[in-house]
């Protein structure tokens, strides 16, 4: 359970680097239309279950697209690679499941979400903490964080 943690870890932290949000997603562009605004609490619900949380491929990218904000410039990631990590990390283990421990919180254009990751009916394998900054009602950055798991 260890290995796998620290492989996660490694994961975010080696394409991500360290406390670096990646940035850039969806454009607002003609061919894709003007993005509906989210509020901070359902991007930080959406990220968790619709991106990282979500198997299909093709719902993944479409969520990414829908929640994640385009600066126009500068230096980013992109919605290919958001696509590409969570996809990697849902090929680990398909049948977890996240689940959020508490509600949303939100400041301003921020927010957190505390969350448990694990196959559901059993003890959670892993538990963690996503901040986001939004924008334009998308997500400008995500941060995520590992935590210990609470007690069951």
């Amino acid at each position: 359970m260890q290995t796998i943690r620290v492989v996660l870890a490694a994961i975010f932290l080696g394409l991500f680097g360290l406390a670096r949000p990646f940035v850039n997603c969806s454009a607002l562009d003609g061919e894709r239309g003007q993005a509906m605004p989210y509020s901070v609490s359902t991007l930080l619900l959406r990220n968790l279950n619709d991106v990282f949380g979500e198997n299909d491929p093709v719902r993944r990218r479409a969520a990414i697209d829908a929640v994640f904000y385009d600066p126009k410039g500068g230096i980013f990631r992109g919605p290919d690679e958001i696509a590409r990590i969570a996809g990697e990390i849902r090929a680990t283990h398909r049948d977890f499941r996240y689940q959020p421990i508490a509600e949303p919180e939100e400041v301003g254009n921020g927010g957190r979400v505390r969350w448990v990751e694990g196959t559901p009916g059993k003890t959670p394998a892993y538990a963690g903490t996503d901040f986001i900054i939004a924008r334009d009602g998308r997500i400008a950055a995500v941060y995520l964080f590992f935590d210990k798991l609470p007690p069951s």
